[in-house]
């Protein structure tokens, strides 16, 4: 079980990068939630099997294809068990 936490800059609002991250943690079997941030940023925590999360970050750096992202940060976090993935209002 690993579990990260997720910072993505670039253009990555208003271009489906929520709803295509809940797709591809779905896809991979992981829990966690996906988030708009008011500064510009989408934000995540993605928790799982090791190889699915390093997968989805992995995926993370291009996003969706209208998506242009510029920076990646991910900071090793404690699971805290989610079952399933969400997409979770703005902060």
């Amino acid at each position: 079980m690993k579990a990260v936490h997720v910072y993505v800059t670039g253009r990555v609002q208003g271009v489906w990068y929520r709803a295509s991250t809940q797709r591809e943690a779905q896809h991979k079997g992981l829990a966690g939630w996906v988030r708009n941030r008011r500064d510009g940023r989408v934000e995540a925590w993605f928790e799982g099997d090791a190889a699915a999360v390093d997968a989805l970050v992995r995926w993370c750096h291009e996003g969706p294809e209208l998506a242009r992202v510029f920076d990646v940060e991910v900071a090793a976090v404690e699971p805290e068990g989610f079952r399933d993935f969400e997409v979770r209002a703005t902060v």
